[in-house]
């Protein structure tokens, strides 16, 4: 059984052949190669983009799509998860998309069930399918050369999932990464970094910018978010007339992570990647149910 838990779970020339299916579904309409197959979407944390993205690209393939209503379910009267994936798992879905606050629920759920399913983000760990729309982002843009291309990725870095699943999903296609965050927002980590954006603006093709994310914070680390966009903020001032592809994975705060006329700059492409997240999860559902039989 395949799953979609962590990027590594694809191949290099899987996630090329990935990345050709959804150009081709950005290109026409797909056909309903999901036909009559079952989805389950079970989330346990707020999500409008992603809960819709993979919602929208089942339906685009002709699958049938049910939400479980995590506040009034059964595991709101003390059933277990895995109890409740077993109980999901007893009406033969073809897979089960899951996100869940704590780090490691969908490899746990994946050992309880008999279908594949898609890590929609866990805790602080992983968002594989965020960072395979990304890196496609990137690819389309960049004409599918990437090798050498240098990305900064700016903010929260430690408490993000979005950040840890594209620190290890770049390098593998030959981009070069440096961290930027203050010292508090920075991981343990073998990658350059550094505290001050403005010192890496003339040497970056990419800027990837992050939410701040506070419900995430034991305690509060800023007296205002606005002291920490005077330092982080992607301003259209700071970043001037450079030639940086601009990413957010969302949601955006608005002149705490990037600026008005930069999220309305033609180098911002957040709302692509919006579009791009369609194509690319409905390739990957694509692939592991029809692979999964």
């Amino acid at each position: 059984m395949r799953h979609l838990i962590t990027t590594d779970d694809f191949s290099l020339e899987e996630i090329e052949a990935l990345f050709k299916d959804a150009e081709s579904f950005l290109q026409t309409p797909p056909p309903k190669l999901l036909q009559n197959r079952l989805i389950i979407t079970l989330f346990f944390e707020n999500s409008t983009r992603t809960r819709s993205s993979f919602e929208i690209a089942a339906k685009k393939l002709g699958a049938d799509v049910v939400h479980l209503d995590v506040a009034r379910s059964s595991t709101k009267k003390g059933e277990t998860l895995y109890d409740t994936a077993a109980n999901l798992a007893a009406m033969d879905p073809d897979a089960i998309i899951v996100r869940h606050a704590q780090s490691g629920t969908p490899y746990q759920i994946s050992r309880h069930v008999g279908c594949a399913i898609f890590n929609a983000g866990d805790g602080a760990h992983a968002h594989p399918s965020q960072a395979l729309l990304d890196l496609f982002t990137i690819r389309r843009h960049f004409g599918g050369n990437m090798e050498g291309k240098k990305i900064a990725i700016v903010g929260d870095i430690k408490n993000s999932r979005v950040a840890n699943s594209n620190i290890r999903l770049l390098p593998r296609f030959g981009l070069k990464i440096t961290l930027v965050a203050p010292p508090h927002f920075l991981p343990k980590t073998d990658l350059p970094t550094t505290t001050k954006l403005d010192d890496i603006l003339d040497d970056v093709d990419i800027i990837m910018s992050l939410r701040t994310q506070t419900e995430r914070h034991a305690h509060p680390i800023y007296a205002s978010l606005k002291d920490y966009a005077s330092d982080y903020c992607i301003t259209k001032e700071r970043i001037g007339d450079r030639d940086i592809l601009l990413l957010h994975p969302g949601p955006v705060h608005r002149n705490i992570d990037i600026d008005d006329a930069m999220l309305a700059d033609p180098r911002c492409k957040v709302l692509e990647q919006v579009r791009n997240g369609v194509a690319v999860r409905m390739a990957a559902l694509k692939k592991l149910i029809l692979a999964n039989g």
